[in-house]
């Protein structure tokens, strides 16, 4: 009898419905219905002859071969595509490659994309900034990068929103606000979209706010948010494990909508080596 191959698209599915925490999630990002998702999940469970997942609450969690499952999907995706890649190049490209992100991308996937990118052209010399907006939109006026990803436009009539992410509060599991209290505001300094939503949502409705902690570096509003000193409007992606995205209903906190991932290059044509760079990075926001 022949092995069953496993798919690869139904693999990615449940990757990526795990790491979101929400198969609805998943579907969005991938262009699918719901309830296609749900039968790619039916799918791959008769391919692997076991329930990969239970409810849990209101929510599903991952049962034990799910897990065990869940580490195999991620080092054949992470294969499929770094052989893609490797395929595409062939040793062909060669010079010199600037990239600017957000913290939040750089302590997550970036370093893994870069890294392999790398391994795939050793001939291209890649240069990556870690940056405020505003300074990486600078930058790319100035010609010191070639590709940027900011939350917001900046205000740059060029951008190309690539994606919308939701903001949530994240902050002590149990979290809640005492009515009448200033909520305690972790942050960056403006100008900053996450602040900024957060502090219209709040006028909005009326509940009063102090910025309780400042820091140029994502790691320090993590500290502060573990040490209690408030909660902190962020997207999912990169939140420690200790912290919880907290139900706005539960917390008594406002909704915060959602913030859009903005696409910034320096020329209308670059150079082969960052339209390929750019092209991954897309790759890897379309499936996150």
């Amino acid at each position: 009898m022949l092995p069953i191959n496993l798919d690869i698209d139904l693999l990615r599915s449940f990757a990526l419905g795990v790491e979101l925490g929400s198969f609805a999630r998943a579907a969005d990002r991938l262009g699918r219905s719901p309830s296609a998702v749900s039968l790619q999940l039916k799918k791959l469970e008769e391919q692997v002859g076991e329930t990969l997942l239970h409810k849990q609450g209101r929510g599903l969690a991952l049962t034990e071969a799910g897990e065990i499952l869940l580490g195999y999907a991620k080092r054949i995706l992470e294969l499929n595509d770094e052989a893609r890649a490797a395929v595409r190049g062939v040793d062909k490209l060669e010079g010199w490659v600037r990239i600017g992100v957000p913290q939040d991308f750089a302590e997550t996937w970036l370093p893994g994309l870069l890294g392999r990118f790398s391994k795939n052209h050793p001939k291209v010399r890649v240069e990556a900034r870690v940056d405020r907006g505003v300074a990486m939109v600078q930058a790319i006026d100035r010609g010191e990068l070639d590709v940027a990803l900011t939350w917001g436009t900046i205000a740059n009539p060029r951008a190309e929103i690539l994606a919308r992410r939701e903001i949530a509060w994240i902050g002590p599991s149990g979290f809640r606000h005492a009515p009448g209290d200033p909520l305690p505001i972790v942050a960056f300094d403006p100008p900053c979209a996450f602040r900024k939503a957060a502090i219209d949502a709040l006028d909005s409705h009326g509940i009063t706010w102090r910025h309780a902690f400042a820091s140029p570096s994502l790691a320090g509003l993590w500290a502060a948010v573990t040490a209690g000193l408030g909660v902190t409007p962020r997207i999912l992606e990169g939140k420690p494990v200790h912290l919880a995205a907290l139900d706005p209903g539960d917390a008594a906190l406002p909704d915060l909508g959602t913030i859009e991932l903005a696409l910034h290059v320096a020329e209308t044509r670059l150079p082969a080596p960052a339209e390929e760079l750019k092209r991954l990075v897309l790759e890897a926001v379309a499936t996150r």
